[in-house]
C-alpha cells in the first residue's frame, strides 16, 4: 500500500523527505497540504495513529504560527479546538506527514523514517 504524504512543495523539509522515499523505491502519493488540508476527523486519526500530543502537529517555526500568536493560545487550547485550528489551514500544520493508514511521521528526520517506513 502506498503512503500518503501531506507535503507543501516549496518545503525544504518535504522535498527531503520525498527524495529520501525516492531513494528507498517506496511509493506513495502526495497532498498538497493548503490546497487541501486534512479534515478535522482526518487530523484526529493522523493524531491518534502518531501518538503524538496534537501541538505536535503544529508548524511552530511558520509565519502564520507567529501571526496568530499560538505559543500563548495553545495552552489554553482543548485537543479539539487545536485539531480545528488545524484543520482551517494547511500552513499550520508541520510537515510533511506521511502515514500508511496505521503508522504516521511528522517532519523529516532520517533515522524516523528508517525506523518506520523502511
Amino acid at each position: 500500500m502506498a503512503l500518503t504524504v501531506y507535503h507543501y512543495p516549496n518545503c525544504g523539509t518535504c522535498k527531503k523527505a520525498l527524495k529520501w522515499l525516492d531513494s528507498n523505491n517506496i511509493e506513495y502519493h502526495t497532498v498538497h497540504i493548503v490546497e487541501r488540508p486534512p479534515s478535522k476527523l482526518e487530523l484526529e486519526n493522523l493524531v491518534n495513529n502518531s501518538e503524538l500530543p496534537v501541538k505536535k502537529f503544529f508548524n511552530t517555526s511558520g509565519k502564520k504560527y507567529r501571526e496568530l500568536e499560538l505559543k500563548d493560545q495553545l495552552p489554553n487550547m482543548s485537543d479539539e479546538e487545536q485539531l480545528e485550528l488545524l484543520s482551517t489551514n494547511g500552513m499550520l500544520i508541520k510537515r510533511p506527514v506521511v502515514t500508511d493508514g496505521k503508522k504516521v511521521t511528522v517532519g523529516f528526520k532520517e533515522d524516523e523514517f528508517v525506523d518506520t517506513w523502511k
